[in-house]
């Protein structure tokens, strides 16, 4: 009589268990990626002696990048899928934050920037793509955890290049440091992560914009967009120009609203299952703008802080819920949503700059504060948030 003996497989349920954390540790590694430019941004302006108005035109080529980059991101997800895609476009991200460490001269830099723009692009849609064929598969939601996970990995990096440059480390070096240990995690991470379907058809078109219900969480990417990138520009600058805030105060009110939206985010999959992503995209918003003119009244600069924190809040679940409905269309959708949601990250900014230029630093503030009223509008009318 022949007897079996059944062996614990803790072999498998280590698998599973890592299969499970290597999306989180690629959005992670994304945030990080995207912190570590962003922190040494000062130092490689810098080193090829550029001036302010030519680093916004560097700095245009990152949102130009992104806006133009729906061929590349629908045609690599539609004949690799996601998982391969997403090791394609960090390997290449990795190599741009190199190049641009590396840049010798302003023309340069801008070529550099304008090729993180598009491989960043592709990076987040197939990230993104990933996480809502999750969240379907599963029928948890899961990506406003994930896009926390992400804010907390660029937290890391912004502070990983201040400490870098405090230590005198140049760009190059710092990002060459970066890059090895960076790609094999990566590696391990997408070699982790559940297979996924190659060859949906997408719509081959240069640029797409949403169509039908999907025009309305196109356009609240776009605002949404438009009023964090604006609150990252400018915010630090309202504190100094309105309020005489130092340069050790000033910064703080990006890491205000930042720290509040990682905070908000992490939570903020659990509320969905019990609200809704509309009812909380929608009050998100108003106490957004809750938040930004309470900074624009404050009497000081420490009372405005907690303006910026407040909207941080509020802005916090407009992108995961967006990006989860639009995911939830197929890649497609994503793509044109997310093309529409970076061709407000490129006119924010300059445009809030050109309210403070006309009409001040408040009035600008002002401004975002109504952006954050319009997403409330748009989102109450907004069908496929659910």
């Amino acid at each position: 009589m022949q007897t079996t003996v059944s062996v614990p497989r803790r072999s498998s349920s280590a698998l599973v268990l890592a299969q499970q954390y290597s999306l989180p540790v690629v959005f992670a590694l994304f945030g990080l990626i995207m912190g570590s430019w962003a922190g040494r941004i000062p130092a490689l302006a810098a080193g090829v002696n550029v001036s302010h108005a030519a680093l916004s035109m560097v700095l245009l080529c990152g949102g130009l990048g992104a806006v133009v980059s729906y061929p590349i991101s629908s045609f690599m997800m539609s004949r690799f899928g996601a998982r391969k895609t997403i090791l394609a476009a960090g390997l290449a991200l990795l190599c741009v934050l190199v190049a641009i460490g590396k840049a010798p001269d302003v023309a340069r830099l801008m070529m550099a920037v304008l090729m993180l723009g598009i491989t960043a692009s592709t990076f987040d849609v197939a990230m993104n793509s990933a996480a809502a064929r999750r969240e379907k598969e599963s029928g948890k939601s899961e990506m406003s955890r994930l896009h926390g996970l992400c804010c907390a990995g660029g937290l890391v990096g912004a502070t990983l290049g201040s400490l870098m440059a405090s230590m005198k480390i140049a760009p190059a070096t710092h990002f060459l440091m970066l890059a090895g240990p960076l790609a094999v995690l990566l590696w391990l991470a997408v070699n982790l992560l559940e297979a996924d379907e190659a060859g949906a058809k997408v719509e081959k078109k240069k640029f797409a914009l949403p169509r039908g219900p999907l025009v309305l969480l196109g356009l609240l990417g776009f605002f949404g967009s438009m009023a964090e990138g604006s609150i990252a520009d400018w915010s630090g600058l309202f504190l100094k120009e309105h309020f005489g805030a130092s340069d050790g105060l000033a910064p703080l009110a990006l890491s205000a609203f930042s720290v509040m939206m990682l905070m908000s985010r992490m939570v903020g999959d659990r509320m969905k299952e019990r609200h809704g992503a509309k009812r909380l995209v929608t009050l998100g918003a108003l106490v957004a703008a809750s938040g930004l003119f309470f900074a624009v009244l404050a009497p000081n600069a420490y009372v405005a802080l907690g303006g910026f924190a407040i909207a941080g809040v509020g802005l916090a679940l407009v992108f995961p819920f967006v990006f989860s409905a639009a995911g939830a269309q197929g890649p497609a959708a994503l793509a044109a949503v997310a093309s529409m949601a970076y061709s407000g990250s490129l006119m924010g900014p300059p445009a809030i700059g050109a309210v403070a230029h006309f009409v001040g630093m408040q009035a600008a503030i002002a401004y975002v504060g109504g952006l954050a009223l319009v997403i409330a509008t748009v989102a109450c009318r907004t069908r496929l948030l659910k």
